[in-house]
């Protein structure tokens, strides 16, 4: 979520994508005290979360566009170091794949595994 990803192998940001992220966003900045930053996506917004010190803390997306057929549920991005191989190693240590490599633009890429006892994560490789 910052400018900077975390080191390799670190968690670098949470993100929750749900069909209706305007209703949930207003849900956690009650429950949580974050306050939501809209962030254009064309035609909608989803939500960067920040916590009072200003800092990003989560996102709160829609699952429209390049985030439909995300699991409803907080996804971790764990940073990594070469993308593919970490994929392969995903199907070789009994994981599932289960959205391959997305472009985050400029950011870097990323995509979604589950590991063998059926956790969902996302492995983002920085750019």
């Amino acid at each position: 979520m910052s400018d900077t990803p975390a080191p390799l192998g670190r968690i670098s940001w949470a993100d929750l994508t749900v069909p209706d992220a305007t209703q949930l966003q207003e849900f956690y900045a009650k429950v949580t005290g974050w306050t939501a930053m809209p962030l254009g996506m064309g035609e909608y917004d989803d939500y960067l979360m920040l916590g009072a010190d200003g800092a990003p803390q989560a996102g709160v997306c829609h699952a429209r566009g390049a985030n439909s057929g995300i699991p409803p549920q907080w996804i971790v991005y764990i940073t990594v170091s070469g993308l593919e191989g970490k994929l392969r190693d995903v199907d070789a240590l009994g994981g599932k794949i289960i959205m391959s490599i997305r472009s985050m633009g400029e950011t870097g890429r990323y995509a979604m595994i589950e590991d063998p006892a059926g956790a969902v994560c996302a492995l983002f490789e920085p750019a």
